[in-house]
């Protein structure tokens, strides 16, 4: 970011700042702290001995992210670090779990396969029934030591914000990668995007922030993981399902055409058009003109919600795997009811325990 960005994010005078940089003056306490505070740092960071090196400051994958989308906003940058943190959380938590108790991660061997067989062993490995939702989907991934955070639909550190072009990114690591995705108003939207970026790290094994020119590319790394969510969302056999007779003439009914498999599996109607397109079963021209007509129509936004229901909101944002960590650490005392609460978007006391009572009975 340029030196006139930060000023104005920091709310710093120009003036100060120039004769800060020439050596000339210092912050005051409170300047130094909002600078901290905005790079995600505690004020004792500027006292640290020697230069900045910025591979003890940001992980690998974290840099690696950074090097794919350079203009990523110092918030999209800080909830990468917390999503980071949480992870090394629930690890340090989970390493202290009976071992008969922890599922850990084992990517599938995919080794020598092309991406329709390779997501043909990643739906068996994942015990896919044939009717999901986000949230199925969700479950069965996490079931495989994975975590799944989703960005909170209020605005907050949790939050991506509405209109940023970024639509998930994922954290390689061979122990417990994690995939975090951005709260849309369409739950298919939000299952396309979960199974690009378990694209990437199964295939590529490798990290990954995706917008949507790549959840939409056709070239590289990303059209792969493109196919291979496609294929993974609707295998060949689900296509015998569709009738190419009933087809209709307008774009613009194919939704309604589409609606019991749309249902049925837990995606959006271009998902479905896109396999049919690739397996020559719809003309070029059918699929561009239903995108062409779905950008002119995209789905009305949903009003804000309450938060009524607060206390569920980690299980919502951190997944269920990551919260039963935290409350079986909790039950058993290796932790106190401050970092509990801490670990679980700062709770207050008395919603933990609702999220303890809705545990005790799921």
């Amino acid at each position: 970011m340029t030196r006139d960005e930060l000023v104005q994010e920091i709310d710093i005078a120009p003036t100060s700042f120039d004769k800060l940089m020439a050596g000339e003056s210092g912050l005051t306490f409170n300047q130094l702290r909002k600078l901290a505070e905005f790079f995600g740092r505690g004020t004792l960071f500027f006292l640290e001995p020697g230069p900045v090196d910025e591979t003890r400051v940001h992980s690998t994958q974290f840099r690696t992210l950074s090097n794919q989308k350079p203009e990523l906003s110092p918030r999209l940058k800080l909830l990468i670090e917390r999503v980071e943190r949480q992870r090394a959380i629930f690890l340090a938590l989970r390493d202290e779990l009976d071992p008969a108790d922890v599922t850990r991660f084992e990517a599938p061997d995919l080794a020598g396969l092309n991406i329709p067989d390779a997501a043909a062993r990643v739906r068996a490995w994942l015990g896919l029934d044939e009717r999901n939702g986000f949230d199925s989907y969700r479950q069965a991934i996490e079931a495989r030591g994975l975590l799944v955070f989703r960005s909170n639909g209020y605005a907050g550190k949790w939050q991506i914000a509405k209109e940023s072009p970024i639509l998930g990114f994922s954290l390689y690591d061979p122990e417990c990668p994690v995939i975090v995705v951005k709260k849309q108003d369409a739950d298919t939207r939000q299952s396309f995007t979960l199974m690009h970026e378990l694209g990437h790290l199964l295939l590529h094994r490798a990290s990954s922030i995706d917008d949507d020119s790549d959840i939409h590319s056709q070239e590289g790394e990303e059209r792969e993981a493109n196919a291979f969510a496609g294929h993974l969302l609707v295998p060949d056999a689900f296509l015998a399902d569709i009738r190419d007779d009933q087809r209709p003439v307008e774009a613009a009914a194919f939704d309604d055409w589409l609606k019991p498999q749309r249902k049925a599996w837990g995606v959006s109607g271009e998902v479905i058009l896109r396999r049919l397109l690739d397996a020559g079963r719809l003309p070029p021209a059918a699929y561009a003109a239903y995108r062409q007509w779905n950008a002119k129509y995209p789905p009305p936004e949903k009003e804000g919600g309450t938060r009524e229901h607060r206390n569920r909101e980690p299980k919502h944002i951190f997944g269920d795997g990551y919260v039963r960590v935290v409350l079986d650490a909790l039950n058993s005392r290796r932790i106190t009811l401050a970092k509990a609460s801490s670990y679980l978007d700062n709770l207050k006391i008395a919603d933990l325990h609702k999220l303890e009572q809705h545990y005790a009975n799921v």
